[in-house]
């Protein structure tokens, strides 16, 4: 005789079938769902969690959320704690800059030293792409590979609003650090302190800055300090900043720069004589300006008399003949439906009007935008104060850095009077405001550096900022000892 199943058996297997195949994360479960079909919310504390478990990852880091005063540390499953024990500092955890506590407004993601492996870089990349209004993105020494550089940099280029990269203290054999800023990003400063950077990655960098043919349009800051740039180097930053007009700031203290690299620093800040390859370049874009100038006469001349051939005769209409004696009676009649004796305007007259008036403010917002093109759109090649001298064509040097820090090298007093010589080039305001040479090889007291102290102390506004507050404590303390 078979024996009968016990009905626990029968409740067991209906408990089985209901647990999730591939188990759940803390928004539900996630049965069918795969790290590449993941859609991230842009809120850091589910989508971080939820991707890590997708990897299986198993140690996953602490999220620590930062809400203007406020700070409270996250745990993956969204369960929020506010006590901070001391030991926790020292784990591997990610810090969120929220805008006004909304966990959906991420501005900024920060990993301090712990090290980063792949599959958190996956992760952080994915969601890097859901969040609208992030614009800081830190990294100290979290160990980053080359292609975990190569990852990030292909997904910050979806990120319109990312402005602010940091990575320091993440050495790459490759020298895969110029990829952060490509051509056409948007990042406008950009920290690679003490990334052993040498000469190899500072051409890379430097040719990310500006070449003949090209130039970058958005970053306005760079820190390269604490890193092993030598002369060589130094000459490929310089030539980086023959043609770039953005870049306001830059950040070359404790390196191993020496008087050849200082001296051609100092040399663009002057006259810079074009090579043959620049001059070629010239060439090829005057005839480029001189060719679209003459299609758009051309364009705008057969656009002309195509209009003018189009235009319908009155005195050849049949149509208009046929109708002729109706039209007199019917502009009869409204010329005297007037009080004024003026014609009343048809529908047609009216629409025509305003399409006319769109077209000449569209015209106008045209012209006027043209008008307001900044300068850096314009290659500095074609600058109208080229001029010949001895041979050679010469143009002015860069006015647009405003700060310099050549601070803790090897410079001596043998390239300060070259600095000396293309500061003083510098005319109208424009150029270097703030240069640094503190902790060179030189003394405070020699004459060149003593000349260029006095030249910037004009420039600086800092200085004179000092300069005031200083006079102002002053007055204060012989008014209150009186």
């Amino acid at each position: 005789m078979a024996r009968k199943k016990p009905a626990k058996d029968k409740s067991e297997k209906n408990t089985d079938a209901e647990e999730p195949a591939t188990g759940a994360t803390p928004n539900g479960p996630i049965a069918t769902r795969t790290f590449d079909d993941y859609e991230c919310s842009g809120n850091v504390m589910t989508d971080f969690p939820g991707l890590c478990a997708l990897l299986d990852i198993k140690d996953i880091p602490a999220i620590k959320t930062k809400s203007g005063s406020s700070n409270h540390e996250s745990t993956p499953g969204g369960r929020q704690s506010h006590k901070k024990p001391v030991p926790d500092v020292f784990k591997p955890h990610i810090q969120v800059q929220l805008e006004n506590g909304d966990p959906y407004s991420t501005s900024s993601l920060k990993i301090f030293g712990w090290t980063v492996d792949e599959p958190i870089i996956r992760v952080l990349c994915k969601m890097i792409s859901s969040m609208a209004i992030l614009h800081t993105i830190y990294f100290w020494q979290a160990k980053l590979t080359d292609e975990m550089v190569i990852t990030l940099a292909n997904a910050i280029c979806v990120c319109n609003n990312l402005r602010v990269i940091t990575l320091e203290g993440n050495p790459l054999t490759d020298h895969n650090h110029h990829l952060l800023f490509s051509e056409g990003s948007v990042l406008t400063h950009l920290n690679l302190r003490n990334n052993r950077i040498e000469d190899e990655g500072v051409r890379l960098l430097a040719s990310g800055l500006s070449t003949s043919r090209s130039a970058n349009r958005s970053l306005i800051s760079l820190n390269l300090s604490f890193n092993y740039i030598g002369d060589v180097g130094a000459g490929y930053i310089a030539k980086g900043l023959r043609f770039n007009r953005t870049l306001l700031f830059l950040t070359l203290s404790n390196n191993h720069i020496g008087d050849l690299g200082a001296t051609q620093l100092a040399m663009v800040f002057g006259e810079i004589v074009l090579t043959h390859e620049e001059i070629v370049q010239r060439r090829k874009l005057l005839l480029e300006k001189m060719h679209s100038s003459t299609s758009a006469v051309d364009e705008h001349s057969s656009v002309a008399k195509m209009a003018s051939d189009q235009l319908p005769s009155i005195a050849s209409n049949p149509s208009l003949n046929l109708n002729k004696g109706e039209n007199k009676i019917t502009a009869k009649k409204r010329e005297t439906s007037k009080p004024d004796g003026k014609r009343a305007p048809t529908k047609d007259q009216k629409c025509l009007k305003k399409a006319e008036g769109q077209d000449m403010e569209e015209k106008t917002h045209v012209f006027d935008q043209e008008n307001k093109k900044p300068l850096d759109l314009v290659s500095p090649l074609l600058n109208e104060s080229a001029r010949q001298r001895d041979g050679e064509l010469v143009l002015p040097g860069n006015t647009t850095l405003v700060s310099l820090s050549l601070a803790g090298n090897r410079i001596t007093e043998v390239s300060l009077p070259q600095f000396l010589t293309s500061l003083q080039m510098q005319e109208g305001g424009k150029g270097l405001l703030r240069l640094c040479l503190q902790r060179n090889n030189f003394a405070p007291e020699c004459e060149s550096y003593v000349k260029l102290k006095e030249l910037m102390t004009y420039r600086d506004p800092l200085n004179k900022k000092t300069e005031e507050e200083t006079e102002e404590d002053a007055e204060g303390s012989q008014c209150s000892d009186s």
